[in-house]
């Protein structure tokens, strides 16, 4: 009987090895999604949100623009009279009163001017005078018949013609002493310098651009000029005076004193298509300067909407869009349309029904039809909201398995 060859150990191959590897790496992930399927059950991965419950509310009707502030009244300072500046007796942007001088023009030639023209008014006295004392003398002598009429007819004319000469010798010194008065450059309202356009020794010439030296505005009231659409000074009109207006200055903040409107246009403006209003607001401390550009928000009564904070309101492509939570506790996409703003929550006009429960975090994380476990916003994440009812948040608040609700994400919404 032959002996039997001797058994050799089985020694496994490499590759058959990584393959046994691999099938069994298979087997376990094949088990692992059919479990993660059994435990992807209703609740068990459920985003926590929270959700605030809709009512509609009776919030302010606001029309919103931009405008530019202006004075009540501006007035450019000219120079009356030709001649160098010799003085600049204010301060760029001072309070100045009517009547305050602003500048000085040399007075030396306007001097010289009004004796000139008085000298010429003494002459033409005298003239007065002697043609004054010739027609007394002439005029016995034409009654007598000692002289022709002619001579004394002679004689009367040119008293006649003095007279005018000292009329329009006393027009000429008024003229000349306006003239020099004007040297003096008053400011003519009370109110807010500007630039000083020329610089002392400047030659001005009255009449030309030159004239110019500055302005003075009246700040308070200031005006503020804005436009509205055709529709928006529709809803103005309707609105029949129930109207008040406010300011949001640069920094964000709303200016303390209400304004009043104080002019619309009767027509639309052909360049802009729109309508011009203007607006007049108190300003004594000059929080509000000629040329600045503020927000104008005119209040047109009241009107029933609800109030959605703005993490809450995403810009898509079909426009403006809010999440809500489903009866089954579901992500449901909700289309709606604003109308500008109430603090810092947008006023929602149209989409929602009292009731509905808006998502306001986690956003990024929503996907329509995805579960998630709608909390109030006192309430911990996972806990079911009250009455918002659901297996998904019975279930999410019983495992510890349910990950935390992430810090509100900033929505990138779009301006009204």
């Amino acid at each position: 009987m032959s002996a039997s060859p001797p058994t050799q150990p089985l020694i496994a191959h490499p590759y058959r090895q990584r393959a046994a590897g691999a099938v069994l790496s298979l087997i376990v992930l094949t088990a692992c999604g059919k479990g993660g399927e059994a435990a992807n059950g209703p609740g068990m991965m459920a985003l926590p949100v929270t959700v605030l419950e809709m009512q509609p509310q009776r919030v302010p009707s606001v029309v919103e623009a931009v405008g530019q502030a202006e004075g009540s009244k501006e007035v450019e300072v000219h120079a009356r009279v030709s001649g160098i500046l010799t003085q600049q007796l204010y301060k760029e942007g001072d309070t100045v009163k009517a009547g305050s001088t602003l500048f000085t023009i040399d007075r030396v030639p306007y001097e010289l001017a009004l004796a000139q023209a008085r000298a010429a008014l003494a002459q033409e006295q005298a003239s007065v005078e002697k043609a004054q004392r010739d027609a007394a003398r002439l005029k016995p002598l034409v009654e007598q018949k000692a002289i022709s009429q002619k001579e004394y007819d002679d004689a009367t004319s040119a008293l006649k013609t003095s007279d005018a000469l000292v009329a329009a010798n006393q027009a000429m010194v008024r003229e000349a002493e306006l003239n020099l008065d004007y040297t003096r450059v008053t400011a003519p309202i009370t109110g807010v310098t500007g630039r000083a356009v020329q610089s002392v020794g400047s030659l001005v010439a009255a009449g030309s651009p030159s004239s110019l030296l500055t302005t003075v505005n009246i700040t308070d009231p200031i005006w503020v000029s804005f436009s509205f659409s055709e529709s928006e000074v529709l809803k103005l009109r309707r609105a029949a005076g129930k109207t008040w207006v406010t300011l949001l200055l640069p920094d964000g903040s709303t200016y303390a004193k209400p304004g009043k409107l104080n002019f619309a246009a009767s027509s639309v403006d052909m360049k802009t298509g729109a309508v011009p209003l203007r607006a007049a607001f108190p300003n004594p401390k000059l929080e509000i300067l000629p040329g600045q550009f503020v927000r104008v928000q005119v209040t047109l009564g009241e009107r029933e909407a609800y109030l959605v904070p703005q993490s809450a309101l995403s810009q898509g492509d079909q426009g403006k869009v809010v999440f809500t939570v489903s009866a089954d506790n579901k992500v449901a996409p909700r289309p709606v349309e604003t109308a500008g703003w109430s603090g810092h929550d947008w006023v929602v006009t149209q989409g929602l029904v009292p009731g509905d429960k808006v998502i306001v975090d986690n956003l990024m994380k929503l996907r329509p039809g995805a579960p998630v476990a709608p909390h109030g916003p006192e309430q911990a994440p996972g806990v079911a909201a009250p009455g918002a009812g659901g297996g998904a948040a019975k279930e999410g608040a019983k495992t510890s398995a349910v990950p935390k609700a992430s810090p509100p994400a900033a929505n990138k919404s779009s301006a009204p």
